[in-house]
């Protein structure tokens, strides 16, 4: 455990870093445009040229070093953020320069994150393989806690330029810890290096696709999990405009709200790494899929402050849940020499989900649902006195 545990440390690191210039970057963009489809567009450009990568990355990290894949992928990513800082500090900055360099940031991410997910099973014992998945759910969640109080505060003192040297500096953390360990390689699969020398490139990346199609339990899930995570990231990325919409752009509250998913997600991967989860892995996904779907709606309906942060902090206290049940399942099922191709198809599939939904979530908002809730809109007399009415920026 302690090679994981040190890759581990400097994910953290780096993961604060990051949340804090995803967070001043939503602010920076709200205050320009208004528009959660602005936004939205943020999740699309990050997410769909994802799923061409994904088509290859799964050969490249059975194929080459893993860690030398995961350095690849934190440089390229630190590149895209000193990009950013180079532009705003140069009065350069507009909004599809953030489109182009999310896509790029997006890929080579994927890249990295293959590269560590797949290592897991050549670090941790089999026994520990929840405990693991919750921690690296803990690197998702707990910079919530504290990266929108400190980008706060820095954006107020030097805008953006500030925030992105921070985390170019946990990058290099990140970086340095990569460098400290020796990552183990699977040892190939004979069976499968038997059957890779007569086949086409095509055939080795539909390889992911096939195996997961014909492994009933790992296609139940798939398509389980991928009805959920549309709407699930529906919710996430219309969630913060429609806080800043309903508070007049205050981005204190929305501080507030995003720390307090955080804080849920940091509660339950704390649990899940003492507990170590259900027995049966599935009963732990489909209780976690109910809790975090409760906490959206709750969110939804909600419109106090505190009814919000009440909603986040259940709905993310369930995540860790659900998707540690759900990485732990993969690790035991996938076999750790071919875990690249079936782990890329499996995260192609999710890009798929993602992009669709940040594609629909901006312009059913903004042109369909929005107009819909006004004082004479479609659905104003039917759902208005239970959601409530909707306002533009100019109404009293």
């Amino acid at each position: 455990m302690r090679t994981f545990l040190i890759i581990w440390s400097g994910q953290f690191v780096s993961a604060i870093g990051s949340a804090m210039t995803q967070f001043a970057l939503t602010i920076w963009v709200w205050q320009i445009t208004e528009q959660a489809t602005a936004i939205a567009l943020f999740s699309f450009f990050f997410h769909f040229p994802q799923f061409f990568v994904a088509l290859f990355s799964g050969i490249l990290v059975d194929k080459f070093n893993r860690k030398h894949l995961m350095i690849l992928g934190d440089t390229c990513v630190a590149l895209c953020t000193i990009t950013i800082a180079l532009l705003y500090s140069t009065n350069n900055l507009l909004i599809w320069h953030l489109y182009g360099l999310a896509a790029i940031y997006g890929c080579f991410g994927h890249i990295q994150n293959l590269a560590y997910s797949t290592s897991i099973t050549l670090m941790v014992p089999k026994q520990h393989y929840t405990r693991a998945s919750s921690m690296n759910t803990l690197v998702l969640q707990a910079p919530a806690i504290i990266a929108p109080a400190l980008a706060g505060i820095l954006y107020s003192v030097n805008g953006l330029f500030l925030i992105i040297a921070v985390d170019v500096t946990t990058f290099l953390i990140a970086i340095g810890a990569l460098l400290l360990v020796e990552i183990p390689q699977s040892s190939p699969d004979k069976t499968d290096t038997n059957n890779s020398e007569n086949e086409t490139i095509w055939q080795k990346i539909a390889m992911g696709f096939r195996y997961i199609f014909f492994t009933p339990s790992l296609r139940a899930m798939t398509i389980a999990f991928s009805l959920f995570w549309l709407f699930h990231q529906i919710g996430e990325v219309l969630y913060e405009p429609m806080i800043l919409a309903r508070t007049d752009g205050n981005a204190q509250v929305l501080g507030v709200v995003v720390t307090a998913a955080g804080i849920g997600g940091a509660i339950g991967a704390l649990i899940l790494s003492i507990w170590g989860g259900f027995k049966r892995r599935i009963h732990g996904m489909l209780i976690g899929f109910i809790g975090s779907g409760l906490g959206k709606i709750g969110l939804g309906l909600g419109q106090k402050q505190l009814t919000w942060i009440i909603a986040q902090l259940y709905s993310y206290a369930n995540v860790p849940l659900l998707l540690s049940s759900s990485n732990a399942i993969w690790y035991a099922k996938v076999s750790p020499a071919i875990q690249g191709r079936v782990f890329a198809a499996d995260h192609a599939i999710g890009m798929i989900i993602g992009t669709i939904a940040s594609l629909i979530s901006g312009p059913l908002a903004d042109r369909v649902f929005e107009p819909a809730m006004k004082s004479r809109g479609i659905l104003a007399s039917i759902f208005g006195s239970v959601f409530g009415l909707s306002r533009t920026h100019g109404d009293k």
